[in-house]
């Protein structure tokens, strides 16, 4: 017995095995590269982490590449890379701006607790 309510998504595949290659091809790129800047990222936090003078460096180049790798993968996996570049200025320059605004309040903040830590202790 068949079941009518159960979805056969075979029916559905809209490429070819060679377009299907080229996508795997492509997935597995981004994935390459992903775990490159990743592993960088690791080999720069084991290898620097005992440098005092290095921290804030450190620190920074950590948020700029989680912010590379945030847009590369909303470029490639949410499709926006096809787009105009018109479009991808509009989604992603607000996204920019509250980014840096976050950092901003996040500095304030901690800047702020660090003097109050001196007058309190």
């Amino acid at each position: 017995m068949e079941r009518d309510d159960i979805i056969e998504y075979s029916l559905d595949i809209s490429h070819t095995d060679e377009e299907g290659k080229v996508l795997r091809k492509r997935l597995w790129k981004v994935f390459w590269i992903l775990l490159a800047v990743t592993i960088f990222e690791v080999g720069m936090g084991w290898y620097f982490a005992e440098h005092a003078g290095f921290k804030d460096i450190l620190m920074y180049t950590f948020i700029f590449l989680t912010i590379v790798k945030a847009g590369y993968i909303i470029m490639i996996f949410m499709h926006l890379g096809d787009e105009l570049s018109s479009l991808k200025k509009i989604i992603l320059v607000p996204y920019c701006f509250f980014i840096a605004y976050l950092l901003f309040i996040a500095i304030t903040e901690a800047n702020f607790i660090f003097d109050i830590g001196w007058v309190l202790g």
